[in-house]
């Protein structure tokens, strides 16, 4: 398998000028662990702010997160993972580097993968994929955010799933 195969294709992003305080609302509204600093060029690399950074860089050290701005404690330029990158070389990677999630970049921004990925979504074979419904499910929810509930990710695999059914009833 590759990182294309598992990579969570939800990704949300956030400008380099926006506040800490508005990542904090962004990471919690989308209930996320990061957020990938979009390049302010098309010449500029990507970047990533995480829970880590904010605790480690901003309220750890009793600093403002209305007036820090993301730039200053983001990780730029992050390390980033190309889609056809074989998932052994992923978790080395990550292993030589200490990184827990990086973006999937191939030209334009197209993914992110995180060890949760790694764990919970690697060499995980579809229980009963013998048919076409099946399948597409398995496909989508594969590329889908781990939920940090049993609950909740039932929840969100079931609406993925009506997605998918909806769309094969609208195809001819």
């Amino acid at each position: 398998m590759k990182a294309a195969d598992i990579m969570t294709t939800k990704v949300f992003t956030i400008h380099s000028l926006a506040t800490v305080a508005d990542a904090i609302a962004k990471i919690q509204d989308k209930r996320v662990h990061s957020l990938i600093v979009e390049p302010s060029s098309s010449d500029d690399a990507y970047g990533i702010i995480t829970e880590t950074d904010i605790i480690y860089k901003v309220m750890a050290q009793d600093r403002d997160p209305e007036s820090v701005m993301v730039y200053q404690i983001m990780t730029k330029p992050c390390i980033v993972v190309n889609p056809d990158l074989k998932l052994e070389d992923v978790a080395r990677l990550f292993a030589a580097t200490g990184i827990q999630r990086a973006p999937v970049i191939q030209n334009q921004l197209l993914g992110i993968i995180s060890l949760t990925d790694l764990i919970m979504k690697s060499k995980v074979l579809p229980q009963s994929a013998s048919d076409e419904l099946s399948s597409k499910i398995y496909k989508t929810i594969l590329h889908n955010p781990v939920a940090s509930d049993l609950q909740t990710q039932i929840d969100q695999d079931c609406e993925v799933a009506w997605d998918v059914v909806e769309t094969l009833e609208i195809e001819p």
